[in-house]
């Protein structure tokens, strides 16, 4: 089976659909990243209940990672952007 681009593009339905399960994707990797990080750095010793230190330092931890992963998306969106119009600019 070969599907050459335009059979690709000729789909929106597809193309959403898989826009959408990328997302679903990249989220779970955010989710398990977040997870990963957050255990290293509040769990000193595991136990049957979350103590008072570790709730609050999960917590934080979490606003962190979000507020951290917001920052660099935006950042990303703001270099792509200014990409975008450089190189138009340089088309002219």
């Amino acid at each position: 089976l070969s599907m050459d681009n335009q059979g690709a593009k000729a789909d929106p339905q597809l193309q959403q659909f898989i826009e959408v399960e990328s997302q679903k994707q990249r989220f779970q990797q955010l989710v398990h990243q977040m997870t990963e990080v957050c255990w290293e750095k509040c769990m000193d010793k595991p136990g049957p209940k979350l103590d008072s230190r570790a709730e609050v330092c999960f917590v934080n931890c979490v606003e962190r990672f979000i507020d951290t992963s917001q920052f660099i998306l935006n950042r990303l969106e703001q270099t792509q952007r200014s990409k975008g119009s450089f190189s138009e600019t340089m088309d002219d």
